[in-house]
């Protein structure tokens, strides 16, 4: 069985990652394809993933690829999570991962709307309401979720949730709704309301976002689809890492690793772990590099075993629901953490002693992050230890 060290799988991240400086990208499509899907709940990361990747350019690029060029889109995927993906993955990303979402998230939906006594045909009602919601969409072009409400009456429903509990209340469906839509890939999120870093979207039908769409392949042909790009870029994985990053049921990830024809290689702790079958030729080591990568980055995110990379830097960088932070890199692996300032400095904190040569890329690294973010200030959704010590 070939055998793939630590050394070489951090080999395989700054290369394909786009991490080392000489397999930087030059669009941030290649960035996505690169990582199969960039972290999207908090928008603010797919700029930055991307910027740590791209050989030159600003939040421009990535705002072009998604809006203008529409090469990227922005869609619900794997674990539940919003994710930018290439647009040739996205039919794969929601036969895959988002579909199995639709019955259970509509089930409760049809039973909460005859509870509160809205229809007593919930199914039938909310079949009519989703009919609605995209015809005014397809109607008035993109539009926000508020904007939707007051056109369609019955999105202004509301339903009582968690009556016993302090974070309960009264909401609309407008937000239930429009997630089933859009896990159905009836509509899809458009432009922010404001800047690159509002999440507030406007929704539009995919037909007219992505004309001419692809079909979505049959469930098992996607997951066998999604797990070959995955394993591309990250691999060598265990069929514990598969499992955590698609959440698919141990069953069909097996399946779907037959279904590639994965090949087994030991890792260093010996256990087994996965690649392509013609994926088992050494990589070299790039040339040194150094990289600042932002909270939820779907590297560090990638892999449910992190020691590798991680190493016994866990407590500072995570948050108390399992978000990483900001990531200061060195060749393939984390050495500290950064955060950005209010008046714009990207400043950092090396947790080992990696030597002057890491402090000198890791500084550099820093100002060129600075430049490129032009003066907007960035301050993640989900705060970790380091980087509120860094700002405060």
């Amino acid at each position: 069985m070939r055998r793939i060290g630590v050394g070489e799988r951090r080999a395989r991240l700054g290369v394909r990652h786009r991490l080392a400086r000489e397999s930087r990208a030059a669009s941030a499509v290649e960035v996505a394809r690169s990582l199969v899907a960039l972290h999207a709940t908090d928008p603010a990361t797919v700029v930055i993933s991307a910027l740590a990747r791209l050989r030159a350019g600003g939040p421009e690029a990535v705002e072009s690829a998604l809006y203008e060029e529409r090469t990227l889109v922005r869609l619900l995927g794997m674990r539940r999570t919003v994710f930018v993906v290439p647009v040739e993955l996205g039919p794969v990303v929601q036969a895959s991962s988002t579909r199995a979402l639709i019955p259970g998230e509509r089930r409760r939906l049809v039973r909460l709307i005859e509870e509160h006594g809205i229809a007593a045909d919930g199914d039938g009602w909310l079949a009519e309401l989703e009919d609605a919601t995209v015809r005014a969409l397809a109607a008035r072009g993109p539009a926000t979720a508020a904007e939707l409400a007051a056109e369609v009456p019955g999105l202004r429903e509301e339903i009582t949730m968690h009556p016993d509990k302090s974070y309960g209340g009264r909401q609309r469906l407008t937000g239930r709704v429009l997630f089933l839509l859009s896990a159905a890939g009836r509509i899809v999120r458009g432009r922010p309301g404001g800047s690159w870093l509002s999440s507030q979207y406007q929704w539009a039908t995919a037909e007219s976002w992505l004309p001419g769409g692809t079909a979505e392949p049959a469930a098992d042909v996607a997951q066998a689809e999604l797990l070959r790009h995955w394993l591309a870029a990250f691999g060598p994985a265990t069929s514990d890492d598969v499992r955590w990053w698609t959440r698919w049921t141990v069953r069909e990830v097996r399946r779907a690793l037959a279904k590639v024809g994965a090949a087994e290689v030991e890792l260093d702790d010996g256990t087994t772990g996965y690649v392509l079958a013609d994926d088992l030729e050494p990589v070299a080591a790039p040339e040194p590099w150094a990289a600042l990568l932002p909270a939820l980055d779907a590297t560090p995110m990638g892999w449910a075993q992190r020691d590798w990379y991680l190493g016994g830097h866990r407590a500072a960088l995570f948050d108390r629901t399992g978000n990483i932070g900001p990531t200061v890199w060195w060749e393939g692996r984390i050495v500290g953490g950064w955060a950005q300032r209010k008046d714009g400095e990207v400043v950092f904190r090396m947790l080992e002693d990696a030597g002057a040569e890491a402090v000198r890329a890791v500084e550099h690294a820093a100002g060129e992050l600075r430049g490129r973010l032009g003066g907007i200030q960035v301050t993640p959704r989900f705060r970790t230890p380091l980087e509120k010590e860094l700002t405060g």
